[in-house]
């Protein structure tokens, strides 16, 4: 492995993150419960899903070749990265949407029937997942240009420890910014599922730009 490899796998880590990082910015400004112990978890939870889809896409070429032959593992890849891609889209089209609706409609309540939104487990694994899935798409660089089987765990897990720490600014920058607006959490939800759908735009342009 030579250092221009460990620096291209670098960079793809940044990119890769850069999902969670608007997810862990949502999170904090949508969570009126966040400690230290539960932000931990949301940046644990996005770093080992970010990392577990490349994974999982490397050894999914790696069995297509095995049963179909190389041909076939080449061209498995980019039947993977479409339709990864439309279902990372649908996901964070439909978390977007549902929280920008919900986040309007409490915008319009009376004051004290106004409620915060409280952390969630399960919603933390689910966004988890709905950033990661188009990452399944990087195992199958990793295979064909970036890794072999006995340097991809390095890989994943450069890619695990940058997005946990982008994940931990991310949802600092989203608490200081629900600070900012006072308590208005109702307008941290609209912002989040903002951001949310527009990132759902962008995993469609980036994949078909080729960005």
């Amino acid at each position: 492995m030579t250092f221009e490899i460990l620096i291209q796998v670098f960079f793809m880590g940044i990119a890769l993150s850069m999902d969670a990082f608007s997810v862990a910015l949502t999170d904090g400004l949508v969570y009126t419960d966040i400690n230290k112990k539960k932000s931990f978890f949301i940046a644990g939870v996005f770093g080992f899903m970010q990392a577990l889809m490349p994974l999982i896409g490397f050894f999914l070429v790696e069995l297509v070749e095995v049963i179909a032959g190389e041909v076939a593992g080449s061209n498995a890849g980019p039947i993977m990265a479409q339709i990864v891609t439309w279902i990372a889209f649908v996901l964070l089209l439909f978390i977007g949407g549902k929280m920008l609706i919900e986040s309007i409609i409490e915008l319009r309540k009376p004051i004290e029937k106004k409620e915060s939104k409280k952390f969630s487990f399960r919603e933390v694994i689910f966004f988890g997942f709905a950033t990661a899935i188009d990452a399944l798409a990087a195992g199958v660089t990793f295979h064909t240009g970036l890794s072999t089987t006995t340097t991809i765990w390095l890989h994943v897990s450069i890619v695990l420890v940058l997005t946990f720490t982008i994940s931990l600014i991310g949802l600092f920058l989203g608490k200081q910014i629900t600070k900012l607006l006072k308590g208005r959490y109702e307008i941290s939800g609209i912002i989040g599922g903002v951001i949310l759908l527009l990132l759902a735009v962008w995993v469609i342009v980036s994949h078909y730009a080729g960005i």
